[in-house]
């Protein structure tokens, strides 16, 4: 091959455009917000006090309230019946797992669109 011959670049993947994107993570924000406050009700009455288990779940459902919180909706996010420690350490290993989830993936994604930018 001669190096005045232009070489073939490979196909690129088509992309999604902003618009969709965008409707899709809302579409996503309004149904976690539908299930969340459908569950919050039956997640928060009940007498006994909450243990770790509740404490990790209502952790990692904390972050996905923003989008009630932000449309005015008043959610509560934490029980104010708990046993204590167990409740919070539970509580703050469930934001720090949806927190390791969410930032992963979009560390992950930004390293690999960056690449994609590099032509790595």
């Amino acid at each position: 091959m001669s190096p005045l011959q232009p070489t073939a670049e490979p196909p690129q993947k088509p992309r999604r455009p902003f618009g969709s994107r965008l409707l899709g993570l809302l579409v996503v924000a309004f149904v976690v917000g539908l299930i969340l406050e459908s569950s919050a009700a039956r997640l928060y009455e009940s007498e006994e006090p909450a243990g770790f288990g509740r404490g990790l779940l209502h952790g990692a459902i904390m972050p996905l309230a923003m989008p009630n919180l932000m449309a005015g909706r008043d959610m509560t996010i934490y029980s104010p019946v708990n046993t204590g420690r167990t409740y919070k350490l539970g509580y703050t290993l469930g934001v720090n797992g949806c927190g390791l989830l969410f930032f992963g993936f979009f560390f992950w994604r930004v390293k690999r669109l960056r690449q994609e930018w590099r032509g790595a």
